[in-house]
């Protein structure tokens, strides 16, 4: 008998160390010091005006650069100063920036700044930093910045680029138009969640059409289609979401925005903690694990939690595994739901299978060695064995065969398609911890991968493959010991290229 447990809250991950807190400066019409006159100076002028600070600029000589911003500032005055700093003239100012070549200049700046109680920043020079500008990307009003603590600025600027590339130049026009909005949407009457779901409503519509104008028509569409939505009885719903394999960059958007809009999640014992970073922090959160061998939560009480807390108005996201439609008893909370008319749906998920397949870099269909492929369990009800498998097919050498939790029955499994004709050779791989920093490959034939797996011991969650079309894949693991997942270059070689 497996021992049960209930459902609890899991406790909300502590925020891991800091090298620099990220905040962002309001300096629209506020005095900033900057001493030096030099090209990186002249950046950081550029940069200190766009936000709209009003920029005094203390040098005896001034580069090209810093003449030409200083001429056609962005946005804020600069105002140029023909002499050296003085400790006077960090009075009233909100920051100050230094440029110098030694160290000893860079020094008397910071600790007259600090004196002065301003916050201060040295080009070039961490220990004499308090504040980092970091990279950016510039959407306005939507600012990202990106730090490495001074530490890889190139790195930080690769950084920047790609995430030029990725986020579109439409999102200031929608960003622009959440502050303009903001504050009808706070005297429109909508209660929080009524709010909260306008601004969900608002980011799918943003996040769809990106290069869009944004105008009045949209803001009272989706005031309409909030309205709506609180009108509703019963708006509570659930969202049953295949959180993958674990490797966190395997999420779905989809995935995602339900993860970003719950309010309590459910999550399962198998679900990488990573993923949990991609979820709204305000979501509660309760760990309702269900683990062959160890104390589980009952999958009538998990029901009862999830249909319960839908119909008192939350939306609730069923965090599993994997993929919730492929052996993680969706059929039973969809059919649970449904009994109870809660709204539900599906946001299927990278199988582990599939997970494990891409890190090895195999087809589990190779048109040549196998015609279909197939999912089976290795765990009835009762722990044991399924009684009802279908043996001609597991021996079927044009089939791939993927095994799901084959841990205790492994060895009477392969035995028993060994005795219905399936090959002793048919390769076969083991795998933990699928696409997981810890993942482990264990590489052998159907006749002796329930010994190989027995000796490895592996933590995690394991599936099993048998087939043909994993033939390269073993031969390469075998090669490089058990324990590692076969390169690149061992699997070309393993093909003879």
């Amino acid at each position: 008998m497996t021992a049960s447990r209930t459902p609890a809250e899991a406790r909300e991950p502590r925020m891991e160390p800091l090298s620099r807190l990220p905040v962002f400066y309001a300096l629209a019409g506020k005095r900033v010091v900057l001493a030096g006159g030099t090209p990186a100076a002249a950046w950081k002028a550029e940069l200190l005006s766009a936000a709209g600070a009003e920029v005094d600029v203390l040098a005896r000589e001034l580069s090209d650069e810093m003449l030409a911003v200083a001429a056609n500032p962005p946005q804020g005055a600069i105002v140029v100063h023909l002499r050296d700093w003085e400790a006077t003239d960090f009075a009233g100012a909100t920051i100050a920036v230094g440029a110098f070549e030694g160290d000893e200049e860079a020094e008397r700046f910071a600790d007259a700044a600090r004196k002065a109680g301003v916050p201060v920043n040295v080009i070039d020079k961490p220990p004499y930093c308090d504040f980092s500008f970091g990279s950016i990307v510039n959407r306005s009003p939507l600012v990202i910045g990106v730090s490495t603590d001074g530490g890889a600025p190139v790195f930080a600027q690769a950084i920047r680029a790609r995430l030029e590339a990725l986020v579109p130049r439409g999102f200031a026009r929608w960003a622009a138009a959440a502050r303009r909005w903001r504050d009808a949407v706070k005297a429109s009457g909508l209660s929080f969640a009524g709010r909260r779901s306008f601004w969900r409503i608002f980011a799918a519509h943003a996040l769809a059409h990106p290069d869009r104008e944004p105008a009045q028509s949209d803001f009272d569409a989706f005031i309409a289609r909030t309205r709506d939505r609180s009108a509703a009885p019963d708006s509570g719903s659930v969202t049953l979401v295949g959180a993958g394999p674990g490797d966190p960059e395997l999420l779905t958007l989809r995935a995602v925005r339900a993860l970003q809009a719950a309010d309590v999640i459910l999550i399962d014992d198998l679900v990488a903690p990573e993923i949990l970073d991609f979820a709204r922090r305000e979501a509660k959160k309760m760990l309702v694990g269900k683990t062959g061998g160890a104390p589980s939560c009952k999958q009538d009480e998990i029901n009862a939690l999830m249909v319960s807390l839908a119909k008192a108005g939350k939306h609730v996201v069923r965090l599993k595994g994997g993929d919730p439609l492929i052996f993680g008893r969706a059929g039973e909370e969809l059919a649970a739901c449904r009994a109870a008319r809660i709204a539900v749906e599906v946001v299927p998920g990278i199988s582990a299978a599939q997970g494990a397949a891409g890190r090895l870099g195999l087809s589990l269909t190779h048109r040549k060695l196998a015609r279909r492929v197939q999912y089976l369990t290795a765990h009835a009800e009762n722990g044991r064995l399924p009684t009802d498998i279908d043996w001609a097919s597991l021996a079927d050498p044009s089939t791939t065969s993927v095994i799901y939790m084959p841990k205790r029955t492994l060895a009477e499994l392969a035995a028993t398609a060994l005795a219905h004709g399936l090959a002793p050779d048919t390769p076969a791989l083991a795998v933990a911890a699928a696409t997981q920093p810890q993942q482990r490959i264990i590489a052998g034939t159907i006749a002796d991968i329930a010994r190989r797996l027995e000796d490895a011991s592996p933590e995690g969650p394991v599936l099993v493959m048998i087939g043909r079309a994993l033939a390269d894949a073993a031969q390469a693991g075998k090669a490089a010991g058990d324990d590692a997942p076969p390169s690149q270059e061992s699997r070309m070689s393993a093909r003879g290229v």
